[in-house]
């Protein structure tokens, strides 16, 4: 019996050592001193052993015990300060190196006039109404007096899914849905992707746009006029901007307008940007025909309206100087990087 005895704890005191690591060391751990553990077995079997031998036998066992939970002991120590050590030098900061800069991401410029836009019509009273991509011929043309034989129709070319579904063409569609279902008075602005197929350095067959509406009582040319003025002044950042109003047409609007800014840039004496003429395009409006309004059920004779087109990109390529509407779509970082706020 000692003999054996002193078997298990050489061999034990031999794995222990040779442990490099705490899931080694408890392996052996469990291999003598656990519930099966050899050295456990030969505490159990102390009944077979003749009672005068017992003390005896039993004083190996505890001796063996003794040093083997001595080493696992030390050896624990050991791998422990081991461990220690190898985790302070992976977490060792070297503080005379250079520190890592960090790049600053950013909204995109389109996001960034888009809620610049928002912030401004809403302290004005408007609320938002995000319409779907997906319209119907008739909230598309026919409810914005465009019926199927308007010649308004070749000023677009539309994207159509089906003969009844197409991809909008403007976010004005949102706003029959508006007048459908509120009644006024109306404040709101419709902002979203159109799509058209139309491809140049100016133009892009998907662009966003923010289509405005106001439905009250008197409401006239002059109103929309005042907002306009307020809106140039906030959103290119100076008091001194004027607008002005040229003749236009659309079918959903009568009178329609094109509206013009006094150059930012030049103040109105003639650039490059505003071609020389010292006025810049920025937006189409008008007050609202009376048969989109009749069509979705207000009366003309109580209530009038104006409603207005503004193109995000437009806005952002001259907020920002960008002369190629691709580049707000190509994701250039060279591009992006210089466009945050």
């Amino acid at each position: 019996m000692q003999n054996k005895l002193n078997e298990i704890r050489e061999k034990a005191i031999a794995q222990i050592s040779a442990a490099t690591n705490l899931d080694a060391l408890n392996e052996v751990r469990n291999t003598v001193l656990g519930k099966k553990g050899e050295l456990t077995l030969v505490l159990r079997g102390m009944k077979d052993v003749a009672p005068e031998d017992r003390p005896k036998v039993g004083q190996w066992v505890n001796e063996a015990r003794d040093a083997i939970e001595t080493t696992l002991e030390s050896q624990l120590k050991k791998l422990e300060k081991e461990a220690l050590k190898l985790r302070y030098e992976s977490e060792k900061i070297d503080v005379t190196m250079p520190e890592e800069v960090l790049t600053q991401g950013s909204l995109h410029p389109i996001t960034l006039v888009k809620n610049e836009l928002v912030d401004i019509f809403g302290s004005m009273g408007f609320f938002v109404y995000e319409g779907t991509e997906i319209e119907t011929d008739y909230y598309n043309f026919t409810a914005l007096n465009t019926p199927d034989d308007h010649p308004a129709r070749d000023m677009q070319d539309t994207f159509y899914l089906t003969p009844e579904f197409l991809l909008r063409t403007q976010t004005s569609a949102g706003q029959v849905h508006v007048m459908e279902s509120k009644k006024p008075p109306i404040k709101v602005i419709s902002p979203g992707k159109v799509f058209r197929s139309d491809d140049d350095a100016t133009h892009s067959p998907m662009f966003s746009q923010m289509e405005g509406l106001v439905v009250d009582k008197g409401i006239s040319l002059c109103d929309l006029k005042g907002m306009l003025d307020e809106f140039v002044k906030k959103i290119f950042g100076s008091d001194n901007i004027k607008t002005r109003l040229r003749p236009s047409y659309f079918p959903f609007t009568e009178p329609s307008v094109e509206v013009d800014v006094s150059c930012f840039q030049c103040g109105g004496c003639g650039c490059k940007l505003c071609k020389g003429t010292g006025w810049i395009e920025v937006l189409g409006a008008g007050v609202v025909n009376n048969k989109v309004l009749e069509g979705c059920g207000i009366d003309t004779n109580e209530y009038s309206g104006f409603a207005f087109g503004i193109g995000l990109e437009r806005i952002a390529m001259l907020k920002y100087g960008i002369n190629n509407i691709k580049m707000l779509f190509e994701s250039d970082m060279r591009v992006l990087k210089q466009l945050h706020e």
